[in-house]
């Protein structure tokens, strides 16, 4: 059993390489918003900026300015209730975008 725990581990390392260990940001793109400036300039505490998406539109995610993905908004539950994830519906594979 240890010798597959080291096969795996060495297979994870020839994907990624040294680098397979390396954090990356991934921003989550919801929706935009296209106020006017004077719409824009009126906005304080508690004012709302309506999306173009709906609550259950798919999100993207991106690297970068590269959409390598996209999901479902989710909201966990048990000692992480309350905090966002996103369950992925699409992924681009290496290499090659989402369109």
């Amino acid at each position: 059993m240890a010798d597959d725990d080291q096969a795996g581990g060495a297979r994870g390392q020839e994907r990624g390489g040294v680098f397979s260990s390396v954090p990356i940001e991934i921003t989550i793109s919801v929706g935009k918003a296209r106020p006017l400036i004077r719409d824009l300039l009126s906005l304080g505490q508690d004012s709302v900026l309506a999306l173009d998406t709906r609550v259950d539109d798919p999100v993207e995610l991106f690297v970068g300015d590269k959409l390598i993905a996209r999901g479902e908004l989710e909201e966990l539950d048990g000692d992480q209730a309350g905090q966002l994830a996103v369950r992925l519906t699409e992924v681009a594979e290496p290499g090659r975008g989402l369109t």
